[in-house]
């Protein structure tokens, strides 16, 4: 997905709002014009710049510091501005009256006061009444035509602070990658009676579960592939309880790991996958394949049911999968799923860890150059935030980029997706390290 605007135009419109970077996260043409998506994606993101392009040529737009949101209500932002950018110069109109400077409203786009607002009725059309909150040049600003080619809102974050040492060492080199599949291709649960080893993925929908297997499969494949159903969705992609193999090449063998794919989280009861379910997941009873019902969890006649599986056949390490761009908006009844979850986990003494994804997309720093993921203040600072509210270590959070938009592999991104694998190993050795100390 990328923006509209050239490079020397996103340089202009970063030097009005100060020292800061862009990160593009809603395009209308990309993501759909209707109001729903609109919140979805960018409600409570802090400030944000809305920018309009017509037919004329014309780009146009609003800046507000403050989120926003569907409460109904009119909010104050005495930083609020609309400007218009002929492509040579801009032209910033302030907020005349503060207090109506955002109209957080559930059916409609980027409300700037009433004196413009964008995607009324879920069309690719503006509103344009200035005179309220903001006083501009309509003729200026767009033209006179209403009608919009494309509208895209951007994060306005500051550059993020680079640290001084890296809170996290890694080799970006092409013989780290070559080093870190070669682990994984030779290695060997340490019970005999355990071929692979077998990983639950399990998080929100959308938090790249799939994606995350896709990666994995596409760097050992020389290419990026996708056989888990993957996208953005409302609703879990995921239907089924699935176990991925990935193979050493196309015509390769197995490599020694299992990665299981789950329904996504939701927060409303009887929505997404069942907690009763994913105890059945973890001891192993569930079969390949199981459709999974939200209200109605695996029962012991269901078709398949393991009634008495083996250590093979039970997860040996759990992995979460959590947005890096949604952690700070992680609500209080997904958390409480996840901590019934841990509840459970921890009882059968499997060891936990945490995929961060999206980095990319959540510092704009990082998706200039994913090598600074380990000097980023703020990756770093979201990595601690995980940390508290999964009550998990910091040494087992783990930021990754899965491929989306990719054709080609990238060393960067294989590096970290591979780090990552190589510590869900770590995990499952110290499960089957806990059960010899419990047999012996």
């Amino acid at each position: 997905m990328e923006t509209k605007l050239t490079k020397e135009q996103e340089r202009e419109l970063c030097r009005l709002l100060g020292n800061v970077k862009l990160r593009l996260f809603y395009k209308a043409t990309f993501h759909g014009h209707t109001a729903a998506v609109f919140h979805q994606l960018c409600d409570r993101r802090g400030p944000t710049l809305t920018i309009g392009y017509n037919s004329s040529g014309c780009i146009f737009g609003g800046y507000t510091t403050k989120d926003f949101g569907v409460t109904g209500q009119y909010v104050q932002d005495d930083k609020a501005f609309l400007f218009s950018y002929n492509g040579r110069n801009i032209v910033k109109y302030p907020v005349t009256n503060d207090t109506g400077a955002l109209y957080q409203v559930n059916n409609i786009g980027p409300y700037f006061g009433n004196d413009l607002i964008f995607l009324p009725n879920n069309t690719m059309t503006v509103q344009s009444t200035p005179g309220k909150y903001y006083m501009y040049d309509a003729v200026e600003m767009h033209g006179n035509n209403l009608v919009l080619t494309e509208c895209e809102v951007f994060q306005v974050a500051e550059g993020s602070k680079i640290l001084e040492k890296p809170w996290r060492n890694n080799i970006w080199k092409a013989e780290k990658r070559k080093e870190l599949m070669e682990s994984i291709k030779q290695y060997k649960p340490t019970i005999s009676s355990v071929s692979r080893a077998k990983v639950l993925l399990i998080g929100p929908i959308g938090a790249g579960k799939s994606s995350f297997f896709n990666s994995i499969n596409s760097i050992f494949r020389g290419h990026v592939t996708s056989q888990a159903i993957s996208g953005s969705s409302s609703t879990s992609l995921s239907t089924q309880f699935r176990t991925y193999s990935v193979k050493a090449g196309r015509d390769g063998k197995p490599l020694p790991i299992v990665m299981c794919d789950t329904m996504g989280l939701e927060e409303a009861t009887g929505s997404g996958i069942d907690i009763d379910d994913v105890l059945s997941i973890l001891r192993g009873h569930m079969p390949d394949r199981h459709q999974f019902h939200p209200t109605v969890p695996l029962q012991p006649e269901a078709h398949g049911y393991r009634r008495s599986p083996e250590l093979q056949d039970k997860i040996h390490c759990v992995a979460y999968v959590i947005d890096a761009c949604k952690v700070s908006i992680l609500s209080a009844k997904m958390e409480e799923k996840f901590a019934a979850i841990r509840r459970k986990v921890n009882l059968l003494g499997i060891p936990q860890l945490v995929l961060m994804t999206k980095v990319d997309e959540a510092c704009p720093d990082v998706a200039d150059d994913l090598k600074d993921i380990y000097i980023s203040q703020y990756i770093r600072t979201k990595a601690q935030e995980v940390s508290g509210r999964l009550s998990v270590p910091l040494s087992c959070v783990l930021p990754v980029k899965n491929y989306s938009e990719e054709l080609e592999l990238d060393l960067s991104t294989d590096i970290l997706l591979l780090t990552a694998l190589v510590q869900m190993l770590r995990c499952t050795d110290n499960y089957f390290d806990d059960i010899s100390d419990v047999q012996d």
